[in-house]
């Protein structure tokens, strides 16, 4: 295992969900009193594994026809423009 890869994918990922729409909605069932907290726990961290395995499924799918450089490029603009939007949205 490439320690190195995984502390950068690993804190990437922490800080992109801190205070993410799932952390929020995480928060909110486990604040119900009538949810076990185990239960709550475990759902959402399925979710979250099931979906990062599916980002890899289709990372290795697109890098067979696209270059990387390509695909980080579209994710930075991307990125860009959301954050763009954010802030020039209206409440």
């Amino acid at each position: 295992m490439d320690v190195k890869l995984f502390g950068t994918v690993f804190f990437t990922i922490f800080v992109a969900e801190l205070g993410d729409k799932t952390q929020l909605a995480t928060l909110l069932y486990a604040a119900d009193t009538s949810h076990p907290k185990l239960t709550v726990f475990a759902a959402s961290a399925a979710a979250l594994v099931l979906t990062s395995a599916l980002g890899v499924l289709a990372g290795s799918l697109v890098s067979e026809h696209v270059h990387p450089k390509v695909v980080r490029w579209v994710a930075g603009v991307g990125f860009i423009a959301v954050g763009v939007w954010v802030l020039l949205a209206r409440e």
